[in-house]
């Protein structure tokens, strides 16, 4: 098996305009080595996002190729491509995106019971995700009734409830003050480390860069790995 869960090669993506098209970025290589922890930084509208929708399977490449666990993630239809994302891909963002009529734990049992998991077993490794992230007493709390650092840990829930092997976060502590925000982040590190993942964090923070063991910096349509994180 490939020490590399995780590989993109000559990847771009153009967007149509009125006249003519915007090309975010073109020819870009990536790859993550299996329980590696990645930064992607950069400034905004460089196309951070961009690229973590393309690896993540939200949106198609232009042109490139994206192979997960050595399976094109593209060959298939949208179904087949929804289907990997639900099975191998965990994401996080930095706006929660829970459902507000839905408790914790109901949030958190969603993806489970979209792959055709029975309700009560969806339930019971929901139950057991809420535990882990240290919200087990708010499981049937509404996101209203969440704090941001509480909502944020929800989604992480989520984001692992159908044990995947991929993690991609993005922005996951924008929208948290300092403090909260590094509860999270040692949350998150702390979850890669024990479930054995694989994860990308973009950020604009270089203190959270300084957590990975490779940082990457993504400016005018380009990546290229740093040394060390900028001071």
């Amino acid at each position: 098996m490939s020490d590399r869960v995780l590989v993109a090669s000559g990847l771009g993506k153009t967007y149509p305009l009125p006249k003519g098209e915007l090309r975010v970025f073109e020819s870009l290589d990536f790859d993550l080595g299996r329980g590696e922890l990645a930064a992607v930084m950069g400034a905004s509208g460089v196309g951070k996002t961009t690229l973590l929708n393309l690896l993540g399977g939200l949106d198609r490449p232009t042109e490139g190729r994206v192979t997960l666990d050595g399976e094109d993630l593209f060959a298939g239809t949208d179904r087949d491509v929804a289907s990997v994302r639900n099975r191998k891909i965990g994401f996080v963002f930095q706006v929660y995106h829970l459902l507000p009529e839905f408790t914790a734990l109901e949030n958190v049992a969603f993806p489970p019971m979209i792959a055709g998991l029975p309700r009560k077993e969806a339930f019971r490794r929901a139950a057991d995700l809420l535990r882990e992230v240290g919200l087990e007493d708010k499981a049937f709390s509404r996101p209203s009734q969440l704090s941001g650092g509480e909502q944020q840990r929800v989604a992480i829930a989520r984001a692992l409830v159908n044990g995947p092997r991929l993690l991609l976060a993005d922005e996951p502590t924008g929208n948290l003050d300092w403090k909260t925000g590094e509860k999270v982040l040692r949350l998150v590190l702390d979850l890669h480390e024990r479930r054995g993942l694989s994860s990308i964090l973009v950020t604009h923070n270089d203190k959270i860069a300084r957590y990975c063991h490779k940082v990457y910096m993504m400016e005018a349509g380009t990546m290229k790995r740093l040394g060390s994180v900028p001071s």
